[in-house]
């Protein structure tokens, strides 16, 4: 573990905080639906009240018909929250089972079915090297006060940095009022991890202007003089399925059928969001197909497995993928294999667990205090 140089947190890379989670054995890697079904399901009837199973919308069809919950990542951590199930079963990636673990009871234990389950875009803002960043940021602009938002799509570590440097969580619902709360408080913004988010988070708030930003991975990209004059500072990161939409994709749409509407989530680039009808989370993303009356075409710009999802739940809705046969899934997402979760609910049946997330004390304390402060906006 190593203690950061702007912040009394001790903590370690991704890679190596969870070096304890354990890989599926053989005997599980070859069966099939036909299978496993009954064993998930025999399982569950064993266990009952003592297992909460969460699926993250973006979740394959295997995972979220036997989930207790479907839904955004912290919209989920609450529905585990207010359970009062012993086991919390997160059909998610690595940051969702830490917010979970966070705002659990201490006597709630949350598992992550599978190891690799780790969230790219959360990795390109690894806390140890934001913190290395922090001395270089601070220092091109000595007599601004920094506050660091982060997204919550970012580990609990970084959560806990933010925190310690007077910044906050948000979502992708709320980063407007968290950018609001931000500059109450300081001069200047940090917005890590997601540069996409916080460039259309900066057009809401009419000062796409005021930014800069910091690619921690290219010497040049690194401009101590854009960040002294900038308000607010994107961090260079992204997620890897929301990227790959474009502007081309939604023309492409429209001269098929220009009475078809776009619906994108605001990880997307900003060409992307300006060319849509509605833009909003994965909740307002759903919401917004189960409003559309009967018969309309609607087009989603978020991973495919949801969109699956609004296909199946809402047939008298013409739901197409925005980017066609190229759209893809969320290769972190897509580690939550249901033979991971066959495998962790019968170990629980027999007693053991496996692949425990735990955020360490003193993290834990400080990210929930930049979790409160999300709440207060």
């Amino acid at each position: 573990m190593v203690t950061m140089e702007s912040a009394e947190i001790e903590t370690d890379l991704s890679l190596f905080k969870y070096d304890n989670l354990e890989q599926l054995p053989t005997a599980y890697r070859t069966l099939s639906e036909a299978e496993r079904t009954p064993r998930i399901e025999s399982a569950l009837e064993t266990l009952g009240d003592d297992v909460i199973v969460l699926g993250h919308n973006y979740q394959r069809r295997e995972i979220v018909e036997h989930a207790d919950f479907i839904g955004d990542s912290y919209e989920l951590s609450k529905r585990a929250a207010e359970a009062d199930a012993e086991y919390v079963v997160f059909g998610g990636v690595t940051f969702m089972a830490e917010s979970a673990d966070i705002i659990t009871d201490d006597d709630q234990t949350v598992i992550l079915p599978s190891m690799e389950a780790s969230c790219p875009m959360a990795g390109m803002a690894e806390a140890l090297q934001v913190d290395a960043a922090w001395a270089e940021i601070t220092n091109a602009a000595p007599e601004a006060n920094i506050i660091p938002i982060t997204y919550m799509n970012s580990y609990a570590d970084l959560k806990a940095f933010c925190a310690s440097q007077g910044g906050l969580v948000c979502t992708s619902s709320n980063a407007a009022n968290a950018f609001e709360w931000a500059f109450e408080r300081g001069d200047k913004i940090l917005f890590l991890p997601d540069k996409h988010l916080g460039e259309n988070t900066a057009y809401d708030l009419g000062m796409e202007d005021r930014i800069a930003t910091w690619d921690p991975w290219d010497p040049e990209g690194k401009d101590p003089e854009a960040v002294a004059e900038a308000d607010i500072i994107l961090w260079d990161g992204y997620c890897q399925v929301h990227e790959r939409f474009t502007a081309d994709h939604v023309r492409a749409i429209r001269e098929d059928d220009p009475d078809a509407q776009v619906v994108v989530h605001p990880e997307c680039r900003r060409e992307v969001v300006e060319a849509a009808d509605v833009v909003g989370s994965t909740s307002t993303i759903c919401e917004t197909i189960a409003s559309a009356d009967p018969g309309e075409t609607w087009a989603i710009g978020t991973e495919i497995h949801l969109t699956e999802h609004l296909q199946r739940w809402h047939p008298e809705v013409d739901v197409l993928a925005l980017c066609g046969d190229a759209c893809m899934d969320c290769n972190a997402m897509r580690q939550i294999d249901p033979n991971y979760l066959t495998w962790v609910l019968e170990e629980l049946v027999a007693g053991r667990e496996r692949n425990v997330i735990e955020v360490a004390p003193e993290e834990k304390e400080l990210a929930a205090v930049a979790l409160e402060r999300m709440l207060e906006v």
